[in-house]
C-alpha cells in the first residue's frame, strides 16, 4: 500500500520528512504552489512529499508535481512525463493529457497509474509507469513505460479512470477504478506486473449510486485504506470540474473483506449510494471552499492525512490542494480536521 513505501524507507535509515506542527489545522496552513491541483494523490520518499496530480505543466508535459519538506509550504516541481506513450493514443484516439494519478510503492519500484479518456466517455484506459525514485536529480530516476493495464470501450458497464493501488493483509494486489456508468470497480492484480492476473475475469463492484434507469451514475475516484481490521472505501459522490458550482463530496464506508460490503456507519451500502460523509463544503453559500473529494491518503509517522481537490471561491473557482488531518474516533470512524 502507498504507506508501506513510507515504512520500507524508515527501516532503511530515511531521513524523516520535518513533523507538521500542531495547533491550527493543516488546511488553514497550506502555503505555496497550491494551484492547480486536480485528483491529488501524495506519497513520502526520504525527506520529501510529493502531490502528484491531474494536468500539464507549461512545457506541455504531463502529471502536475508538487513538493514539500513539511506538508505546509508547498512547490511546484513542473510534471513527471514527457509525452503520452504510442499505446494510449492509439487505444483512446482523441485523447490528450493524462488524468488521475495514483502513486504507490512496490517491489521496489514506484508505480504511477493513470488514465487516459476524453471527457464523458467511457473509452478509456489505465496506464503504468515505474521508477526506481521520484527524486529527479537523482542518476537513477527515469520513468519507464509499464504499458496497458485496464481498458473500457463503450460496450464496457464500466470506466477504466481513477485508478488506486491496494495490497491486502494475505499480500493480494488489488486496483480499483471506475467513475459513473455502473459504478467502481476491482480488479485483483498480478504481484510482478501490476496488471490483471486474469484479463478475462470480471472485475467486483465495490460502489454505485441508486439513480433512475439512464440517469448518469455519479459516483467516482476510489481509494482503499487498511485501519482497525477493516477495509476503508473513500469515493466521491455527484459532480466535480465546474469550479464553484461544483457539487462533489466525498462518502467513506467500511467491509472486513477488501471486496465489500462497504458499509457507511449507519448500516447503508455503498452499492446502493451509502456510505458516511468524510468531506464536504459548508452548505452556506459563503463557504470558501467548494466541491471537496478525489481523496487519497498518506500514512505517516502514525498518523493519517487525507488529500484532496476544492474549488476556491475567493479565486475564481480554482482547483487547489487541500490536506487534513484523518483524526480516528473511539468508535472507529475517522473525521476530517478542517
Amino acid at each position: 500500500m502507498r504507506w508501506a513505501a513510507l515504512a520500507a524507507l524508515a527501516l532503511a535509515g530515511a531521513a524523516p520528512a520535518q513533523q507538521v506542527s500542531s495547533g491550527e489545522p493543516l488546511n488553514a496552513r497550506l502555503t505555496g504552489d497550491l494551484v492547480p491541483t486536480h485528483d491529488p494523490v501524495i506519497i513520502r520518499e526520504r525527506d520529501t512529499y510529493y502531490v502528484f496530480s491531474t494536468g500539464s505543466d507549461e512545457s506541455g508535459r504531463m502529471i502536475r508535481v508538487k513538493t514539500s519538506t513539511d506538508l505546509v509550504n508547498w512547490k511546484s516541481a513542473g510534471a513527471a512525463l514527457d509525452r503520452l506513450p504510442d499505446w494510449a493514443t492509439k487505444a483512446v484516439p482523441g485523447t490528450r493529457d493524462m488524468w488521475a494519478p495514483d502513486i504507490s510503492f512496490v517491489n521496489g519500484r514506484y508505480r504511477l497509474y493513470y488514465a487516459v479518456s476524453t471527457f464523458g466517455s467511457n473509452r478509456s484506459a489505465i496506464g503504468l509507469t515505474t521508477n526506481a525514485t521520484l527524486d529527479p536529480t537523482s542518476p537513477n530516476y527515469k520513468w519507464r513505460d509499464e504499458g496497458l493495464v485496464v481498458q473500457s470501450t463503450e460496450a464496457s458497464d464500466f470506466n477504466a479512470i481513477d485508478a488506486n493501488f491496494v495490497a491486502d493483509r494475505e499480500g493480494n494486489h488489488w486496483l480499483s477504478l471506475g467513475s459513473f456508468w455502473t459504478g467502481l470497480k476491482l480488479f485483483r492484480l498480478d504481484p510482478k506486473t501490476g496488471k490483471p492476473a486474469d484479463p478475462n475475469a470480471k472485475p467486483v463492484s465495490i460502489a454505485r449510486r441508486l439513480v433512475p434507469e439512464g440517469a448518469p451514475d455519479p459516483v467516482e475516484a476510489p481509494f482503499i485504506i487498511d485501519h482497525g481490521g477493516y477495509y476503508w472505501l473513500i469515493a466521491s459522490y455527484d459532480y466535480c470540474c465546474k469550479g464553484n458550482a461544483s457539487t462533489y463530496y466525498t462518502v467513506i464506508g467500511r467491509a472486513k473483506a477488501i471486496t465489500g460490503p462497504y458499509l457507511g456507519k449507519d448500516g447503508s451500502s455503498m452499492m446502493q449510494g451509502g456510505g458516511t460523509i468524510l468531506l464536504r463544503a459548508d452548505l452556506p453559500e459563503k463557504s470558501r471552499f467548494r466541491g471537496p473529494g478525489h481523496a487519497g491518503v498518506l500514512r505517516d509517522k502514525g498518523t493519517d492525512y487525507v488529500v484532496y481537490h476544492a474549488y476556491d471561491k475567493e479565486n475564481k473557482g480554482a482547483p487547489t490542494l487541500r490536506i487534513a488531518r484523518l483524526n480516528w474516533a473511539a468508535d472507529g470512524w475517522p473525521t476530517a480536521e478542517n
